[in-house]
């Protein structure tokens, strides 16, 4: 069994419950370990500690007096930097939203504290959550606990980084772009991107914006897939108006036992190749599952050209971000798309090309990404699950120099845009399908490499148990050395 500090959740409420520790002894016990690892990791950014401590303390008075707050009575936890705290500035890694204050929580934030969590701090993030790094002007660079040198991944960088490194009890985070996926994938935590629409994300965006974008999720990150079961009963329904309509009920996993399932295996693609490393554990997972009697395809696939679900994607998501842009830049981007050349595919070009499109050829991208969504529940009528790569190599060397299109990584010996890996990210994301990572192990350059567990629509629950199920059989969380 870990030490405290990297215990799941759900056992860090059994030690509270049990009185073995205090909800203030574990609060203090991870404000320590900030103290002590933070500065070299960078993951938490800021904190509210005298309202975290007074909240601990009101925690303990109700568990003394029999009265429990909920599934995650006293468990200290941070929550990534876009997620509205009352407290706490909310600023996407924007300079001019240093200051911003907001006046509420997020919906998810208040379902948090409903369940007893103490949220004493908030984790880092890129520039508009928008890099596979998490770095801005206003909080810095953080650093993956696994090898200073390398990126925790990100949007949600410094959430992987903090539970990896045991600074933090729970986490949650965002996904439009793998990046729920991606960290978990670098840190070796678990994640999930949830159903697109199951998760309200009220109160998680840009100042000022209400509407619900494209594509976009929230969702938890944990150091184990029974948390993220518990964290995402704890997160997901409707807001207030929605509720009045309809209410979620998400379908129980069908299957007991690995040996149930029926699964098909993606190890890479020729749209984004994939490093041998990463390739290697994902065979192990698979060469596990053969020996545990699972059905396995390596042959299987929905009945959908890749390369044209990557171009589909890129188009839906660039055009669900494009309101992110001041008119100087969209103007910009106008006289930028007028001077592409046709056969011009390059991600830069793609992403100029979605952000000046016509409403109507958004309808006809929608449209076909509406038609990949039938072949994928088709695909899902025969295999439960689909397993395939989170990202394209381990964590990779931090590069801030650029555009994000213009910074290579090295895959096989080969330069590769680190916009590459988007491919995988979009795989699933974009037809509004559920996807876990788990841990798959170590790399031989002694990085984490996680397994992404995709899922058919609403199948949240499934994709979490599979997880569970590797997680007690084959491989669960393990701290990176020095942080133990």
């Amino acid at each position: 069994m870990h030490t405290i500090p990297f215990r799941s959740a759900k056992q860090l409420v059994s030690l509270i419950r049990r009185k073995k520790i205090s909800c203030l002894e574990l609060l203090d016990l991870y404000l320590d370990r900030i103290e002590r690892y933070n500065p070299e990791i960078n993951a938490v950014i800021f904190m509210d500690v005298k309202a975290a401590r007074k909240r601990a303390k009101a925690a303990d008075r109700a568990l003394a007096k029999g009265n429990l707050w909920g599934p995650l009575h006293g468990v200290p936890m941070t929550i990534k930097e876009s997620y509205d705290v009352v407290g706490m500035p909310s600023t996407w890694g924007i300079p001019q939203h240093k200051n911003n204050y907001p006046p509420k929580n997020a919906l998810v934030v208040d379902r948090f504290m409903k369940a007893g969590a103490i949220l004493f701090g908030k984790s880092n993030v890129p520039l508009y959550l928008a890099d596979w790094q998490s770095f801005n002007d206003i909080y810095g660079t953080t650093n993956n606990p696994w090898d200073l040198t390398k990126v925790p991944g990100g949007s949600s960088g410094g959430s992987a980084a903090a539970l990896a490194a045991g600074l933090t009890g729970l986490e949650a985070g965002s996904d439009i772009g793998a990046s729920i996926r991606n960290p978990a994938h670098y840190c070796g935590v678990y994640g999930h991107k949830p159903t697109y629409g199951i998760v309200s994300g009220q109160g998680q965006s840009l100042p000022g914006v209400v509407a619900k974008s494209d594509i976009a999720v929230v969702g938890p990150l944990a150091r184990s897939a029974e948390d993220l079961a518990l964290a995402l009963a704890v997160m997901a329904g409707p807001n207030d108006i929605d509720g009045k309509g309809w209410q979620l009920r998400l379908p129980k996993p069908r299957k007991k036992s690995l040996r149930e399932y029926k699964i098909a295996m993606i190890y890479s693609d020729p749209e984004a190749e994939v490093d041998k490393e990463v390739q290697k554990r994902l065979r192990a997972v698979a060469a596990f599952l053969r020996k545990q009697k699972v059905r396995v395809s390596e042959k299987a696939r929905p009945k959908i050209d890749s390369r044209e679900a990557y171009r589909n994607y890129i188009q839906l998501l660039r055009g669900a971000t494009v309101g992110r842009l001041t008119p100087e830049e969209f103007q910009k981007g106008l006289k930028a798309s007028r001077r592409l050349k046709p056969a011009d595919e390059g991600y830069e070009a793609q992403m100029i090309r979605a952000q000046a499109m016509y409403h109507k050829d958004w309808l006809a991208h929608n449209e076909a990404r509406h038609k990949m969504r039938l072949a994928w529940a088709d695909f899902f009528s025969e295999y439960d699950l689909l397993l395939c790569p989170a990202a394209t190599t381990t964590a990779f060397p931090h590069n801030q120099k650029g555009e994000r299109w213009e910074r290579m990584i090295s895959v096989n010996g080969k330069l590769q845009p680190s916009t590459t890996q988007m491919f995988w990210a979009g795989y699933s994301c974009n037809v509004y399908l559920p996807a876990t990572v788990a841990p798959a192990g170590l790399a031989g350059d002694g990085l984490p490499v996680g397994v992404q567990i995709v899922g058919p629509q609403y199948g949240d629950l499934t994709c979490i148990h599979f997880a569970r199920l590797l997680e007690r059989e084959f491989q669960g969380f393990i701290p990176p050395p020095g942080f133990e």
